[in-house]
């Protein structure tokens, strides 16, 4: 009877482990790439930082903890991190979902998006995809966006400094844009994404 392969080490620590604040997402996946590239175990070329939004900043995600039972929840954008592994099937770590972590791209795909077939135009989703080595580089928020006119903090920010590069303070609006004329990476519309990425079996 052949021996079980040794599984493989974790990619990142355990969900409960990882740096997270809450309404931070861009962030939590930066530090998530941070952490990879400390670790040295695993091509920081595998992993990809991907932006959910479209052009009115208005899409409905499912399985989402801030979710209410099997209502969506319609974020502005939000991130998750993509590893396109040598196997068959491709994991996202999101640390907002109520899915495992990490979960498997198809099952995410099907649980955390559904159909764009079913909602209106205005509400179908987009992503910009950055490889992780990249938004490592390039990535800048100052979260000015998390204040309001009286510049009190609309939820608490991350402890940490904020993350800037040596070009820029603030190009958050530069990933969120899903013109692909704009920022880093490449922008695919939902099914283009799910095709790239997806289980081809």
């Amino acid at each position: 009877m052949e021996q079980p392969a040794p599984a493989a080490a974790p990619v990142v620590p355990a969900r409960l482990a990882c740096a997270y604040t809450s309404c931070y997402c861009e962030e939590n996946v930066w530090k998530l790439c941070e952490y990879i590239q400390n670790q040295n175990q695993h091509p920081l070329e595998e992993f990809y930082a991907v932006f959910i939004s479209n052009d009115r900043r208005m899409v409905p995600l499912w399985k989402q903890q801030a979710g209410c039972g099997d209502q969506p929840v319609i974020w502005d954008y939000h991130v998750i991190l993509l590893h396109v592994s040598s196997g068959d099937q491709n994991f996202i770590y999101d640390l907002d979902t109520v899915l495992p972590f990490p979960c498997p791209f198809d099952t995410f795909v099907e649980e955390t998006f559904k159909s764009d077939n079913n909602l209106n135009p205005e509400f179908r989703r987009k992503v910009r995809v950055v490889r992780g080595d990249a938004y490592l580089k390039t990535f800048a928020s100052d979260r000015s966006h998390m204040k309001d006119a009286s510049g009190n903090w609309l939820k608490p920010p991350p402890l940490y400094p904020c993350i800037e590069t040596a070009d820029s303070k603030m190009n958050l609006d530069d990933f969120i844009s899903m013109n692909p004329d704009v920022g880093w990476g490449f922008v695919l519309s939902l099914p283009e994404f799910v095709q790239r990425f997806g289980n081809q079996s």
